[in-house]
């Protein structure tokens, strides 16, 4: 089963990358872009055919290592 998982900052946690890429867009004339944030993208593939398991699984290789909680959050796309 292939998952992905989505990781982005927190709101309130300064995002560098974001806006660098936002003054960049506005100064090529992209004025309505109100807002850029940095995301990264995880593609996982499981040899598990159950939802509820592999969800959990994944769960747990995000709170153990993926993902940083004190400043990122993350969700599950199965």
């Amino acid at each position: 089963m292939q998952v992905i998982v989505n990781v982005f900052l927190k709101n309130g946690v300064l995002d560098p990358q974001g806006k660098a890429l936002e003054k960049a867009l506005h100064s090529l004339n992209f004025s309505g872009v109100k807002e850029v944030r940095m995301a990264k993208q995880l593609k996982i593939t499981l040899d598990e055919n159950d939802t509820q398991k592999t969800k959990e699984l994944v769960a747990k290789m995000c709170e153990e290592l993926l993902v940083n909680s004190v400043i990122e959050d993350y969700e599950i796309l199965l």
